[in-house]
């Protein structure tokens, strides 16, 4: 008689087959996860503060990269800027080919051409343009074409009481605020290096978004009103080559 014990159906159910996984804790995501936990024993506050660290590099990028917060400090952009509302900078609003248009409003590096700060206002004239203030009804002229800036000036401010006539460099901008009588701008630096125009490269990007206070918050358009300007004529001072 085989008197050797025979496995039971459940003695054989509890067996793990050759084919079934087993656990093993060299493979990788193991020893990530292991990794990690030690990592949140190591630094004080563990997950939570991993989370904080990840959120500030993440904004930090975002900052650096792709959307960067300006304050307005001073009424050189009113009455749709006012002092103390923050907008949103878009940064590659002019990477891969875009160039500034006739309307925008860029902030820009003002070092060497308007002071040693960041500026905000508002593009008028682009390289090869022909600007000139002012035509027999007191508006500006941009290659011929009067601009009704009526829909964004401050109220009460003519285009400009100081009379000029430039052409605008290749690669640079002619720019001035919306708050005329209060705003330093191209006009005032007509004489200082570079002529008052702000070289391309130093434009930091275009303010898409007023953000801050909520009750303001809105989007920036680029106004209608130089819509109608000509291109510049071919072969004008200043125009691209």
């Amino acid at each position: 008689m085989d008197t050797e014990a025979q496995p039971t159906e459940r003695d054989r159910s509890s067996r793990p087959s050759d084919s079934e996984d087993t656990s093993d804790p060299g493979r990788p995501e193991e020893r990530s996860r292991f990794a990690l936990s030690r990592v949140t024993e190591w630094v004080p506050g563990g997950r939570i503060t991993l989370t904080l660290l990840a959120c500030l590099l993440f904004l930090l990028l975002l900052s650096t990269y792709v959307l960067r917060p300006f304050q307005i400090p001073s009424g050189s952009m009113e009455q749709g800027l006012r002092i103390g509302d923050r907008v949103l900078v878009n940064k590659l609003a002019y990477r891969f080919g875009a160039e500034p248009r006739r309307g925008d409003i860029v902030v820009f590096d003002g070092t060497g051409y308007f002071g040693h700060a960041d500026y905000i206002k508002r593009v008028v004239g682009v390289g090869g343009d022909h600007v000139v203030c002012c035509d027999k009804e007191g508006r500006i002229q941009v290659n011929g074409r009067p601009v009704d800036e009526s829909g964004f000036l401050h109220p009460g401010d003519s285009p400009s009481t100081v009379p000029f006539d430039v052409a605008v460099p290749a690669g640079t901008l002619f720019v001035l605020g919306d708050h005329r009588d209060d705003s330093s701008d191209s006009r005032d630096h007509l004489g200082s290096p570079g002529g008052g125009m702000v070289p391309v490269d130093e434009v930091i990007g275009r303010a898409d978004w007023i953000v801050w206070p909520f009750g303001h918050a809105t989007r920036l358009h680029r106004p209608d009103a130089y819509a109608r300007v000509p291109a510049s004529a071919p072969g004008r001072a200043g125009a691209h080559g």
